[in-house]
């Protein structure tokens, strides 16, 4: 399925949980509440709580003796991306939430599960596939800043996924 001009997002139509947004309910989801699309500010608090655990992994295993800066701000930085990316991959390929997307009251699901309704297990996640598609795309920042029309990112679409509340 091509994405056709008029499904693609951007700033200039503002945010997806904007008022002109439709709640995901294009996509098969409730306008609200559990199970319902998350908005961008939960999507953004988990992701810092994310990378800030990914900072501190990585000073601590990987120090930038280099490094000017104090603590946890002195781990080298692609030791952090590499350590972002790992943890990103392991827990929502196995658990379908990371641990900013716990604290966010976030999980990601497969799409398909959603429109044919099909329950998978409470703690399951999307699987490997999408797990790894979701997370290089989002490490290149900018498929993840880019969004559909239903206000899912274009690593979410990429991998099949949408990221809703718990």
């Amino acid at each position: 399925m091509a994405p056709r001009r008029e499904d693609l997002g951007s700033w200039l139509e503002g945010t997806p949980g904007s008022p002109a947004s439709d709640g995901g309910s294009r996509l098969g989801l409730p306008a609200e509440g559990p199970g319902s699309q998350a908005s961008v500010l939960r999507r953004l608090v988990g992701l810092c709580i994310d990378w800030g655990v990914a900072l501190a992994v990585a000073a601590l295993l990987f120090p930038d003796p280099s490094s000017e800066l104090p603590g946890i701000l002195a781990a080298d930085s692609t030791a952090t991306l590499a350590v972002f990316a790992v943890s990103m991959i392991l827990l929502v390929a196995t658990l379908g939430s990371t641990i900013g997307h716990r604290v966010a009251g976030l999980r990601v699901v497969r799409l398909a599960d959603v429109r044919t309704g099909t329950q998978r297990a409470a703690l399951a996640g999307p699987g490997l596939v999408p797990a790894l598609v979701r997370t290089v795309l989002l490490c290149l920042v900018i498929p993840a800043v880019i969004w559909d029309g239903d206000g899912r990112g274009m690593h979410d679409v990429a991998a099949g996924t949408v990221i809703v509340r718990r």
